[in-house]
């Protein structure tokens, strides 16, 4: 019988209905950091998914779920998207109980970590983490492949798994998967709007601060003046043309910060702030994968600021592909 053909399955009934079906179930069991790390690392494994065949269910990102369209109302997050709901978020109060207790990612990453240390059910359900001391463990590579490749079920520990190629191959599978829900995309809408209404070229502005002071020694961690003379200086390589600004970050900004420029602040949240993000022109940003995500997401090209003496140059703009590993 197929997943088809199964009603159970296809609706999700029972955590068991998870199995169904051909290819194999990757279970991602590992957080890794917030909201954009974890659409970062689901994203790759989605792409994976679509190249190979496989589904996806994401216990981690129910932090997140409640933003997104395809994972608002499906307590396992799937992927590919669920067509029917599960008795799970149909029960009155029960999915969200489950989201709020976070049960589901705790018993993928205990069962997980119990599989690893004692692998009872062969090499059906494998454990997979990435390899050590390698800046990138390379998801579509010969050893990932090799050493998945009896298994049904994958719980996935690790952040640096990464498939640039098959993240551009299926973007336009992906992209879809993580529209925000009508609130956010209205907030993100409405605050680019404002600025097409008085420039040609928008450019969205990421000023991170807060957890930068101390990420990586502070090397990301720039002065709100700084940031404001890259825009300066990237507002004069569009001669004749009027260029204004999306400001977000995690501080409150005032206009009076960046004198002489035509600034609007960010969207009143981080979901609408990433979309808001992503409908601009150009971004500019220090290095993390919050400006990626809105970069691949709106297919925008962005600039990530690597040093404090960083110049900026337009030609130099890329949309990123979510290789790069913050």
């Amino acid at each position: 019988m197929t997943i088809a053909q199964n009603p159970v399955a296809r609706e999700g009934q029972h955590p068991m209905a998870l199995r169904s079906g051909k290819g194999k179930l990757f279970v991602i069991s590992g957080r890794c950091g917030r909201m954009a790390n974890r659409m970062v690392l689901f994203a790759h494994f989605i792409a994976l998914a679509e190249e190979q065949g496989h589904r996806v269910a994401n216990p981690t990102f129910h932090s997140y779920a409640g933003f997104f369209a395809a994972t608002r109302e499906d307590i396992y997050c799937r992927y590919p998207r669920a067509t029917r709901r599960s008795w799970w978020d149909i029960l009155p109060g029960v999915g969200s109980a489950i989201r709020g207790t976070r049960i589901f990612f705790h018993l993928a990453r205990v069962f997980g970590l119990w599989n690893e240390r004692y692998p009872v059910f062969g090499k059906t359900i494998f454990t997979l983490r990435q390899t050590p001391g390698q800046p990138v463990t390379a998801l579509d590579g010969p050893e990932v492949q090799a050493r998945i490749r009896d298994a049904r079920i994958v719980f996935v520990n690790g952040w640096n798994f990464r498939a640039p190629a098959l993240v551009q191959r299926h973007a336009e599978k992906i992209r879809p998967y993580f529209r925000p829900i009508a609130e956010f995309e209205q907030a993100s809408c409405q605050a680019v709007r404002r600025l097409r209404q008085q420039a040609d070229v928008v450019v969205g502005v990421h000023i991170r601060r807060g957890d930068y002071r101390t990420f990586r020694e502070g090397v990301y961690f720039y002065p709100v003046a700084r940031y404001a003379t890259w825009m300066r200086e990237l507002a004069e390589q569009f001669p004749g043309r009027r260029v204004a600004f999306f400001v977000c970050s995690d501080e409150p900004r005032e206009a009076t910060e960046f004198s002489g420029l035509t600034v609007v602040p960010g969207a009143g949240s981080a979901v609408a702030d990433l979309d808001a993000l992503s409908r601009c022109d150009y971004i500019l940003a220090p290095v993390g994968t919050f400006s990626m995500w809105a970069s691949f997401y709106g297919n925008k090209p962005l600039f990530s600021l690597r040093a404090r003496d960083a110049r900026i140059v337009r030609s130099e703009f890329r949309v990123s592909d979510l290789r790069e590993v913050p």
